[in-house]
């Protein structure tokens, strides 16, 4: 009965066109893709994105692409500023160090879950960078 009334109410309102100047009215809906995340992941995935919290791992892994990224650009280049690419090689060591460190103290390096979800978010991330 209740879902019964509050149809009726929704399908009131939309004749009387209290809905028409919603955002987004109109437009197809944007659907969040988390099928490159493990089920068991999901949850979390979830209340921290819309917290807008970003993982102390994923931040460093993205900066980890920037720096081979740039190192892959100082080779390509031929440039003989050998002092900037020791210093991105040392920025990205540090990274890298700091990331199996994190794994580690968070117990999540050997997961099968996460190696897969990481494999998944390193996808996307290469893709938006390029």
């Amino acid at each position: 009965m209740l879902a019964w009334l509050a149809e009726q109410r929704i399908q009131e309102a939309m004749r009387n066109g209290e809905f028409a100047d919603l955002p987004g009215h109109g437009k197809p809906l944007e659907l969040e893709d988390l099928s490159g995340v493990p089920e068991e992941l999901r949850m979390s995935f979830k209340i921290m994105k819309n917290a807008g919290v970003v993982p102390e791992e994923l931040t460093l892994r993205a900066e980890c692409i920037t720096l081979e990224e740039l190192l892959a650009a100082c080779l390509s280049s031929g440039t003989s500023d050998s002092a900037g690419r020791k210093s991105l090689e040392s920025r990205l060591t540090l990274k890298r160090m700091r990331l199996e460190q994190l794994l580690r103290e968070r117990g999540i390096g050997g997961s099968s879950a996460f190696t897969q979800y990481g494999d998944e978010i390193r996808r996307r991330l290469a893709d938006q960078e390029k």
